[in-house]
């Protein structure tokens, strides 16, 4: 049994909610377990796959110097595009892992292994979010549609991953950032170095940050058999996240100093200082580390919304000046 873990304190709350959420006090009660599968009430899933779309966004208008009107219905629509497909994905990991679920003590209040929802109600409310998605994305050039459609791959391969790899996290980091180079061609309308090297950058932030999740689960875990990096590192999770830091910050720096290159002095100082404050929130979170502490585990992963908006606020600063 985990350590630290938290108990719902309302009938159908799941357990790593967030505590007064919005769905468990506000939303229709009937609409409740379907907001709870999309993970409504732990908002910071959807921060983590909408921030890399920003980035991707911001790096394209730094890259070609060009600010368009339709670059902020890109900024606005891929917040609800986010949200949506961060529910459906969360939808389907809950019905691929509805077994598994229900053997580990953080998950098994989760709507379809309490019993909150039927699997074909699952199944349908999964469909509904993509296909809203799906009217959203096909507002985008044809380039971007194709890219997003494509991305569709990776959702259905990720709740399988820790069945035969003990390094799933890396199939979640090429989902999550998808958007990196989704928005960055919306605006663009190609790929190029830079926004491959700041999608690269993006999968070891999830790295960093989805292992330090991980690290809740372990015991459970490895009672039911599943992997991850937090049961492979074992001891030595610290060895590894500051790899993954290093990693993702010279990445990171490679990106920003391409495309910034035809920008003014500013423009750069403030875009690698962004990446400079990045870097020193990520530190501070591989300083309070704790493994045994879930508490700890789950404010530092919580945390990663700040890390990944510090970065896009230099960024929206950097193409303004």
């Amino acid at each position: 049994m985990s350590q630290n873990s938290t108990k719902p304190d309302k009938p159908g709350q799941v357990a790593d909610a967030v505590k007064g959420n919005w769905v468990d006090n506000l939303a229709p009660i009937k609409l409740r377990p379907y907001l709870r599968l999309s993970r409504a009430d732990r908002p910071i899933g959807t921060w983590l796959l909408l921030i890399p779309c920003w980035w991707g966004l911001l790096i394209g208008i730094l890259e070609d110097e060009k600010l368009f009107a339709n670059d902020f219905w890109l900024f606005f629509s891929c917040a609800v595009g986010a949200l949506l497909m961060r529910g459906a994905g969360c939808t389907w990991n809950d019905i691929s892992d509805r077994k598994i679920d229900g053997a580990v003590e953080r998950t098994r209040s989760r709507p379809i292994p309490s019993g909150q929802v039927t699997l074909i109600q699952a199944i349908a409310w999964m469909l509904m979010q993509i296909g809203l998605a799906g009217f959203i994305l096909l507002s985008y050039n044809l380039s971007s549609i194709i890219l997003g459609f494509s991305s569709l791959l990776l959702v259905a391969i990720y709740p399988f991953a820790k069945r035969f790899t003990w390094w799933p996290q890396v199939f979640l980091g090429l989902a999550f950032n998808w958007g990196i180079l989704l928005l960055f061609v919306a605006h663009t309308g190609g790929l190029s170095w830079p926004i491959i090297s700041l999608y690269i950058a993006g999968i070891f932030w999830t790295l960093f940050y989805d292992t330090i999740y991980a690290y809740q689960d372990t015991q459970d875990d490895l009672l039911i058999g599943v992997k991850s990096t937090a049961i492979l590192f074992g001891q030595d999770a610290k060895k590894w996240l500051i790899i993954f830091i290093i990693f993702c910050i010279s990445l990171m720096v490679a990106s920003v100093f391409i495309v910034t290159q035809e920008r003014t002095i500013l423009s750069k100082i403030i875009s690698f200082f962004g990446v400079f404050i990045f870097f020193l929130h990520l530190c501070f979170q591989w300083q309070n580390f704790d493994a045994q502490n879930n508490k700890v585990l789950l404010n530092l992963f919580r945390s990663n919304r700040n890390a990944g908006l510090i970065f896009t606020i230099f960024l929206c600063l950097a193409i303004w000046v």
